[in-house]
């Protein structure tokens, strides 16, 4: 029993550093682009795409942060093999999913540490002449917080102990086997389809921004990109969806309404 109890402070471990991840990927992704300010470098002081394309001090940063993302791709995709995952859970055994989510994490915080904003470069767009310099940060704030909200209310409806590698350790310590062996036929459908059930959420958070810069773009291209080659939904999916959402949520309701009884 000690070597198990020992996998249960490992989980802890990689889910902890994946919960602060996805905190700072949110400071990230959302506060410093809304509440960061207007970029130091005014409209006069950037320079226009085919004028970027020539300076080095534009290219250098855009470069490190091509290569940051797709650290962070080739990781997470890599260690989403079925190879790496037997070779993984060969070395590892219940706690692979821990492992891959940890690495995952660590990849992240690689982005978001070593990032380089570029004031000085072109912009797809920007709000900066009133009302609209008052208004689009507002509007893009609400929606950043709609989409958060509903990325933290999808956790509803989807195993994310599991997906975290919590329940592996947990049904492991248990002796009740592997999590995914007991779910139904519909739920694995469902999880091989689409693991990351945040894309349109995310999307949103990614592209809805008062600026537009150069990094900011590369940032939402690779990601939309990687999403949309990654993941996808067929309506078998959304309708599995729609009944374990009334389901949970039917379970939520239950204690109030024995309260009210």
């Amino acid at each position: 029993m000690a070597p198990a109890l020992l996998l249960v402070p490992a989980a802890l471990a990689s889910f902890i550093l994946a919960f602060g991840t996805g905190v700072e990927f949110v400071r990230f992704t959302s506060l410093r682009p809304l509440l960061g300010g207007l970029p130091e470098s005014g409209p006069d002081g950037r320079q226009g795409w085919l004028a970027a394309l020539q300076d080095h001090s534009i290219l250098a940063p855009l470069a490190q942060n091509l290569g940051l993302l797709l650290l962070f791709v080739g990781q997470h995709s890599l260690m989403a093999t079925e190879t790496v995952k037997a070779w993984t859970s060969w070395y590892f055994g219940v706690l692979q999913r821990s492992l891959y989510v940890a690495c995952t994490a660590l990849a992240l915080q690689l982005v978001m540490r070593y990032w380089e904003p570029v004031p000085r470069g072109p912009v797809l767009w920007e709000a900066r002449a009133e009302p609209w310099a008052t208004w689009v940060p507002l509007l893009c704030f609400v929606l950043h917080v709609i989409s958060w909200l509903l990325i933290f209310s999808i956790l509803l409806v989807f195993d994310y102990a599991e997906l975290m590698g919590l329940k592996q350790v947990y049904y492991h310590v248990l002796g009740l086997g592997e999590p995914l062996s007991l779910k139904s036929p519909r739920a694995l459908r469902l999880f091989s389809h689409l693991r990351h059930p945040v894309c349109v959420e995310l999307l949103t958070v990614l592209w809805v921004v008062p600026t537009l810069g150069a990094d900011r773009l590369l940032l939402a291209l690779l990601l939309t990109l990687y999403l949309g080659l990654a993941h996808g939904l067929d309506q078998q999916d959304l309708c599995y969806l729609r009944a374990q959402l009334k389901r949970k949520l039917h379970l939520l309701s239950r204690p109030q309404d024995g309260e009210a009884e």
